[in-house]
């Protein structure tokens, strides 16, 4: 099994990178929250990664950090109806951290937000995984604000607020991360919101 690889990057794209490692050029898809932290064109980059195979095919996922591949693994694996390329669709228009506190704290509508996630396969996903992202310790994943968020927190908030004012759910995602970045983990879901704002 291919956990991770490491090399050159030869391109990329918000979907997909092409990396060298070994004399062998590897095509990985990626979420978008990941393509944000590739490195530039040529450098050397580390992904973490999981290899699906199908009758007809062979694909390899990347993610910047073992506990994005770990959870596209838990979604793709345990939650009936969720395929790798939706998996990837959700984490591409939402940060894992805001995923499991939506998953966590049963907030449907925004989870019926991701791309190719209706109002049922959010039920389906709130009810298989509830207990799976309760067990891996909600409380203790740290989210790219480096914050550790409860059952709800003040970035998913954010990004809720963001949604419900006419954002695109990955825009208010990323804006949200950015804020959280700029302005440390102790930030209030007011103060996150004003800085996603006057970007």
């Amino acid at each position: 099994m291919i956990v991770g690889i490491k090399g050159r990057l030869v391109s990329s794209t918000p979907i997909m990178a092409v990396v060298e490692a070994g004399g062998i050029f590897y095509e990985v898809n990626i979420p978008v929250t990941t393509a944000e932290k590739l490195p530039r064109r040529g450098e050397e980059v580390m992904l973490h990664t999981l290899a699906v195979y199908r009758e007809d095919s062979q694909s390899l996922y990347g993610f910047a950090d073992s506990a994005d591949r770990d959870f596209f693994k838990t979604l793709v694996e345990k939650v009936s109806g969720i395929g790798p390329k939706i998996a990837l669709n959700m984490m591409s228009g939402m940060s894992v951290g805001t995923l499991k506190n939506a998953i966590a704290s049963g907030d449907l509508s925004l989870l019926a937000k991701c791309p190719g996630i209706g109002k049922k396969t959010a039920q389906r996903l709130v009810v298989e995984l509830k207990d799976v992202v309760a067990a891996s310790g909600i409380s203790s994943f740290v989210d790219s604000s480096g914050a550790q968020p409860a059952m709800a927190s003040p970035s998913s908030d954010a990004v809720a607020a963001l949604v419900a004012l006419g954002f695109k759910l990955a825009d208010a995602d990323k804006a949200v991360r950015i804020a959280s970045d700029s302005l440390g983990p102790d930030a209030s879901t007011e103060a996150i919101v004003k800085k996603a704002l006057a970007r």
